[in-house]
């Protein structure tokens, strides 16, 4: 987030030329870039691999950004970043969230999934390997929402949690009487009846919906 395809194709093919960049101010002469994308960068932990952690990164970004092609090189004092704490895996993972839309070590659910077993809330693994026609309370991070125009006003969406997907239909009552935390909330809580199809399919019929109050950048793909 913040790059965009004609910076990021710029970093690698000057990369694949000229080598590996040593440090910010490297990647701010060969590549013409600028505060904004440093700092997304740094977001996204891209300079951990020099031995520069996010927020120190993310700090030095401002003073890199003037060392520019135009001066001479090291031509600015360099300022050595002050010492920061490092961020908790939930900061880390919002994050990755924000700067790539997704993580590769960490996923929202497990931050809740303690208060959400103490409720009784299924995972997506449970879920497939539960009894149907049983009322369960399922979580996750809203995915899609889609209403085929062939499904009289049925919507259909998708949760994620840490193990997988969940299938989830609301009926065009269920959806008028939650409309605004069904349409809007990024994760959900919802409850309804499963059901289970002739060839395995598991999905739940919901009844109730609530907005599990995630506290991170998410956004789903939604009557696409």
């Amino acid at each position: 987030k913040g790059i965009g395809s004609t910076v990021a194709d710029r970093i690698v093919a000057e990369r694949e030329r000229a080598g590996d960049y040593r440090d910010l101010r490297d990647l701010v002469r060969r590549a013409g870039v600028t505060q904004a994308h440093l700092e997304a960068l740094a977001t996204a932990g891209a300079f951990e691999c020099l031995g520069v952690t996010r927020r120190e990164a993310i700090w030095l970004a401002g003073s890199a950004a003037q060392d520019r092609i135009e001066f001479l090189p090291d031509s600015l004092a360099f300022v050595q970043p002050p010492l920061f704490s490092d961020p908790t895996n939930y900061e880390r993972l919002a994050s990755d969230l924000w700067a790539t839309g997704i993580s590769t070590d960490d996923h929202p659910m497990l931050h809740y999934r303690a208060g959400l077993d103490a409720r009784g809330v299924l995972t997506s693994n449970e879920v497939r390997e539960h009894e149907s026609d049983r009322r369960v309370e399922v979580a996750g991070l809203v995915t899609h929402r889609q209403r085929p125009a062939t499904a009289s006003g049925i919507t259909f969406i998708n949760l994620e949690d840490e193990h997988g997907l969940v299938n989830v239909i609301c009926s065009v009552g269920v959806w008028n009487k939650y409309r605004r935390v069904v349409r809007d909330a990024p994760a959900l809580i919802v409850r309804g009846m499963l059901e289970r199809s002739v060839e395995g399919v598991t999905n739940l019929l919901a009844d109730r919906f609530e907005d599990l109050r995630v506290e991170i950048g998410h956004r789903s793909r939604d009557f696409r």
